[in-house]
């Protein structure tokens, strides 16, 4: 992580923000979910707030649906999908390891669900809300 804070400090330094923002989205999505969250931080300037994590993943935002429509207000056991009735497992990471373990998974589920909740994509700092906060659910 501390690589790529180098880099954008570089890469902002010398004008080249288009650039810096598309290093940073293919490096966001690297390692585990604290190495994802540290890289959505940096990318959102700011530390994350698992508060307001835990807030915006059980609001509506003027859709149909929140997160915990289909992952439960307390997304640590298994869900369902709301039109389709489908089961999701577990979305906290120490509840279910597979969770956020697939870089290339954090980035699709992310913009899909983003966009059936928000009818946009998430701001990195939203995604680093709701990753703190689903991290500090433990067993």
């Amino acid at each position: 992580m501390q690589d790529m804070e180098v880099y954008m400090h570089c890469f902002r330094r010398i004008g080249l923000p288009l650039l810096a923002a598309a290093l940073c989205s293919t490096a966001l999505w690297a390692g585990t979910p604290p190495e994802q969250l540290n890289a959505l931080v940096a990318q959102a300037g700011r530390s994350p707030n698992p508060t307001q994590g835990q807030q915006f993943f059980n609001a509506k935002h003027g859709r149909e649906w929140s997160c915990a429509s289909c992952h439960n207000a307390l997304p640590t056991g298994e869900g369902k999908h709301a039109s389709t009735g489908k089961a999701i497992t577990a979305l906290a990471p120490a509840f279910n390891p597979e969770r956020f373990a697939d870089p290339a998974k954090s980035e699709k589920w992310f913009r899909r669900n983003c966009n059936d909740v928000l009818a946009r994509e998430c701001t990195a700092a939203e995604k680093a809300d709701v990753l703190a906060w689903l991290i500090s659910l433990k067993r």
